[in-house]
């Protein structure tokens, strides 16, 4: 492996630095996404049932109880019912706005890795076919010479691409995983706005 490295010129390093940058991202992501520490099991049923018996302080403690996405989500509408609807709904979009850019943070970093991998490795190769190309142009009829700098372009071309592959499978991984919690967020979201309104309206 090092043998490999050593080979593959000095581009192979930014690449080898992408793997390890777009690896962290990916451990990181995939604890932040996951769906207990988004939204609990429970915790939107109890929510919903302190709501159905007119104890917003109730729900507001629950929420207050947990750090998840959806709590502050929640918390945010929440705290404002007394000052009507309208209110509780901008905070709601508001927080919830908020919160989908934090599960969604440093994915697009992936993509971003996924594309510029490919890049150094055909960077690799151009550098790679250039030592060939100068060495044959000075005559130099050694074989070990002229392997060099294939080496180096076909290690470089393999590199950025075993990079790029695995890390856009990632990418498309957190990137659904992230928009698929936003999504059910956003449902549970609606869905206590309605229940708020159905009290609303009973009290009026």
């Amino acid at each position: 492996m090092i043998d490999l490295i050593i080979k593959g010129g000095i581009v192979i390093y930014p690449i080898i630095l992408c793997s390890v940058i777009a690896l962290a991202i990916f451990i990181e992501r995939l604890w932040v996404l996951r769906k207990k520490a988004v939204i609990p099991e429970g915790l939107v049923d109890a929510v919903e049932k302190k709501l159905k018996d007119k104890n917003i302080a109730g729900a507001l403690e629950v929420c207050e109880k947990s750090d998840s996405s959806i709590a502050k989500i929640f918390h945010a509408g929440l705290k404002n019912s007394a000052k009507g609807m309208w209110l509780v709904k901008e905070s709601v979009e508001e927080r919830g706005g908020r919160e989908s850019i934090i599960l969604e943070r440093n994915v697009g970093i992936l993509s971003t890795i996924a594309n510029l991998s490919p890049l150094l490795g055909l960077l690799g190769t151009v550098s790679g076919m250039i030592k060939t190309f100068k060495v044959m142009a000075e005559g130099a009829g050694n074989p070990s010479l002229l392997a060099g700098g294939i080496a180096e372009a076909l290690i470089t071309t393999a590199a950025g691409l075993c990079v790029a592959i695995p890390v856009l499978v990632g990418y498309r991984i957190l990137k659904d995983k992230a928009e698929s919690l936003i999504f059910e967020m956003e449902e549970h979201s609606i869905k206590i706005i309605e229940i708020m309104e159905e009290s609303t309206n009973k009290r009026d």
